[in-house]
């Protein structure tokens, strides 16, 4: 009983990261892309890669965790997140941003984690819709 309470906890700490991220950066959409240009100016990718990237993120970001906070095609939000960060990640070592790559690296483990323990997901609107 207490592993699905554990694995809830967990879900919840992980969705609510990546919905956050996306949620604060929604408003001030065309200044959070500026500012991503900015970081990768002098990186090997160009703003035609970049540009597009800085105005998806926040809601690809928003939609993982929404399905990782609700327990809604757990998996699949799990493995979308996880895209994400690799995804994260790989431009984080291009501009060698060292001080975030833990952070990132932390967020895979967790999501690893979670796939790993999927069984263990009772409290998700998955198990409502399986009924």
């Amino acid at each position: 009983m207490d592993t699905k309470w554990a694995y809830l906890l967990s879900r919840l700490a992980i969705g609510f990261s990546f919905f956050g991220h996306g949620l604060v950066r929604l408003p001030k959409l065309a200044g959070f892309s500026h500012w991503m240009v900015g970081q990768f100016s002098e990186s090997y990718l160009p703003d035609a890669i970049v540009v597009p990237f800085s105005y998806i993120l926040p809601f690809a970001e928003l939609i993982a965790g929404l399905m990782i906070v609700l327990g809604l095609f757990t998996r699949l939000g799990l493995l979308f997140a996880g895209a994400i960060s690799l995804m994260l990640i790989f431009g984080t070592t291009l501009i060698e941003n060292w001080e975030a790559l833990p952070s990132q690296l932390i967020h895979v483990a967790f999501l690893s984690v979670l796939l790993i323990y999927l069984p263990h997901n009772s409290y998700a609107v998955d198990q409502i819709i399986k009924k």
